[in-house]
């Protein structure tokens, strides 16, 4: 029997599945942050190495039994990354074909009903990728804030800083995020906090968003228009990649995933709004599953096989300990 491998790899975990050819889910491993771009082309290749241990002895595989691999995997965001990524790659000993995405196209194949659509993930940061029905990719740079890109935990907690400076500067109003922020960082004031982050004695950190979110949640209307704002931004996102692929007519199906939907309403009301406004047949679906999941899929593709009807196996016999928290 041949089996099929499948690895995410993100900014904060890296996991790896192999599953049989009927894709009944046989090991599963994980491995801490993966992308070069935070660790390098050699921590790249030690988590690979990490992560397919942890699955393939669970699996009782070797490298030989792998017929066909995929790799969702943040940071490969370009073609000059290939080369590089499939040198580290070639460190686990597969002699099988495999393909290598940007890991934002992992949502979108554990996601949607036939591997078409647009998936816009929000964790740590954001991204957001889309396939048409002939395969053609749509994307954003995936970048951040640089490029004007926003939705994430870094950004909405940059956001929230702003607005406890506006306060402090008496630009806009007091807010229940100043408390916040000196809390989670240990700045004894508003003054200590600026010039810490200034200096880089304190770090402006993604987790910071749950700050936004509690505050929110309590009532305190700074927080509440930030959660709006990152919303509205996820929202264009997956506009501007419908329109790339011309899918606004289409009942197309918009993937959601990544830890920020965990926030709700608050974020998914504000996104679906701006969505519907130019795909108003748009279908949104909340990935229940790991993204993983998607890795496997393009490894059945890559073997030349239709991944679909095994996706749902996998997902169901992929032991409930992984899955995440629903949200």
């Amino acid at each position: 029997m041949g089996y099929y491998l499948g690895i995410d790899v993100g900014a904060t975990k890296t996991h790896a599945l192999i599953a049989d050819e009927a894709g009944r889910c046989r090991g599963f491993g994980a491995a801490g942050p993966g992308s070069y771009q935070s660790i390098g082309y050699d921590g790249l290749a030690r988590v690979l190495g990490e992560a397919f241990a942890g699955a393939a002895g669970m699996a009782g595989v070797a490298p030989a039994d792998i017929v066909a691999a995929g790799f969702g995997i943040g940071g490969y965001d370009w073609p000059s990354d290939r080369p590089a990524h499939l040198e580290a790659i070639a460190t686990l000993g597969l002699g099988c074909p495999l393909d290598v995405v940007n890991d934002a196209l992992n949502g979108l194949l554990a996601g949607t009903s036939a591997g078409w659509g647009v998936n816009v993930t929000a964790g740590s940061s954001n991204n957001c990728r889309g396939l048409d029905r002939a395969g053609r990719e749509g994307r954003i740079v995936g970048n951040g804030a640089f490029f004007g890109e926003f939705g994430g935990g870094l950004e909405i907690a940059l956001r929230g800083l702003h607005a406890v400076n506006y306060a402090w500067i008496r630009r806009g109003p007091p807010t229940a995020l100043t408390a916040a922020y000196l809390a989670a960082t240990g700045a004894p004031d508003v003054l200590a906090l600026m010039e810490g982050l200034s200096f880089g004695r304190y770090a402006l950190q993604p987790h910071l968003a749950l700050e936004v979110f509690a505050a929110a949640s309590a009532g305190d209307a700074a927080a509440a228009d930030i959660l709006r704002w990152a919303g509205e931004e996820l929202g264009w996102l997956a506009v501007a990649v419908l329109r790339q692929l011309d899918l606004q007519d289409e009942a197309v199906e918009v993937v959601q995933s990544g830890s920020v939907f965990h926030g709700g309403p608050a974020i998914t009301a504000p996104m679906e709004a701006v969505v519907r406004r130019y795909a108003p047949r748009a279908r949104f679906i909340r990935l229940q599953t790991l993204p993983v999941v998607g890795a496997v899929v393009l490894a059945v593709a890559t073997a030349g096989q239709s991944p679909y009807p095994l996706r749902d196996t996998l997902i169901a016999t992929l032991p409930d300990v992984y899955l995440p928290a629903a949200g």
